[in-house]
């Protein structure tokens, strides 16, 4: 597809303009006919065209208004079948309520994009920690991201963040020759599925991620001197024994399912031992 207008760089613009890939990002979202996807930041409208031709219902959000009257021109007769929903917006700061994701709430929604890569991790926060979250949430990320969340055995606070909600898979690479403008690195087609708040049903959500960010506070330090700042280095010591965790053990080392079970038993200290 031509690109129809220059990227603007303050919008970390970078268009896709190889079709294949846009089938490959709409194939791994798995689309049911007539399902809503909510495409962020549809640019020239690559992804849109590939989102559609799988059956998709597509609400975008697009904040360039150039960007919004080149995808009126090009997508006029879905715009008027109601399977294409442009919305002028900033996907930062929209009112989610005016949005129609679904008519069947039963059913949800998909999210999918090409964002800029300084947005990843918000748009990541926003949707996982969403009351109404995605079933499915799929983003063309920078490569070393997607490598770090799903393939790095290795956890970070950004891996252990996403699993916490859904289970990460990296679809493919994406060099860079695919975007006008060219990026400086490579990307990858980072797709996140099964996404629920079921592991926050016996742990409190905000206090999972104090323990997890007290956890990741000094990289240096071991866990237990890190999480030492909320309760008392003995209980955790005992915690640690009974959840087989090593002493010497980093927050890296650990799995999300044991983050899990070590933010649950942390919370059910009494509080006259804690700090």
């Amino acid at each position: 597809m031509k690109q129809p207008f220059l990227a603007k760089k303050s919008l970390g613009q970078n268009f896709l303009i190889n079709p294949k890939v846009a089938e490959n990002i709409a194939k791994s979202i798995n689309i049911v006919p007539g399902e809503t996807v909510l495409e962020i930041g549809p640019g020239t409208g690559m992804l849109t065209r590939a989102l559609l031709k799988e059956g998709a219902r597509v609400v975008a959000i697009e904040a360039d208004i150039r960007a919004v009257e080149v995808l009126k021109e090009a997508f006029g007769s879905e715009i008027a079948e109601n399977k294409l929903i442009l919305v002028h917006d900033d996907i930062r700061t929209i009112d989610f309520t005016t949005l129609t994701l679904t008519k069947n709430p039963q059913k949800g929604y998909k999210v999918a994009a090409n964002i800029p890569y300084y947005l990843s991790g918000m748009l990541f926060q926003i949707f996982l920690e969403s009351p109404e979250p995605p079933s499915t949430l799929t983003f063309l990320v920078q490569k070393e991201v997607a490598e770090r969340v799903a393939r790095s055995k290795k956890e970070s606070i950004l891996s252990l963040s996403i699993k916490a909600y859904g289970t990460p898979r990296y679809v493919g690479t994406v060099t860079k020759g695919n975007f006008r403008p060219q990026p400086s690195v490579d990307s990858a087609i980072l797709s996140i599925h099964h996404i629920s708040k079921e592991r926050f049903q016996k742990i409190d959500e905000a206090f999972f991620f104090t323990v997890l960010k007290t956890g990741f506070s000094a990289r240096r330090k071991h866990l237990l001197g890190n999480l030492s700042s909320l309760i008392s280095r003995d209980a955790l010591a005992t915690i640690f024994d009974h959840l087989h965790i090593k002493k010497d053990a980093r927050g890296e080392d650990l799995a999300i399912e044991k983050w899990i079970e070590l933010a649950h038993a942390v919370s059910s200290v009494p509080t006259d031992i804690q700090n």
